[in-house]
């Protein structure tokens, strides 16, 4: 199933940016296109998500680190 999955995914990929792009391929060529586009695309994909996650958690951590500091200088200054 995925494979057939790949090709129909594939097949209107590469039709939609043979179109966008002006360019006249045969339906195999239009095909190989879009599932090799869908690589790409997927792969970039994830690089972007990985980075913004890994971006997300640095300033997840900064910020609550900051918390925990304001609370400890705030419970300690009391003593």
């Amino acid at each position: 199933m995925t494979v057939l999955y790949l090709i129909v995914i594939g097949a209107v990929a590469g039709y939609l940016a043979t179109r966008i792009m002006h360019i006249k391929a045969d339906p195999l060529k239009t095909i190989a296109i879009g599932i090799a586009g869908a690589l790409v695309g997927g792969f970039i994909l994830q690089v972007i998500l990985t980075v913004a996650g890994l971006l997300g958690g640095i300033i997840g951590a900064v910020l609550g680190a900051i918390l925990l500091i304001w609370i400890y200088q705030a419970v300690t200054a009391k003593k």
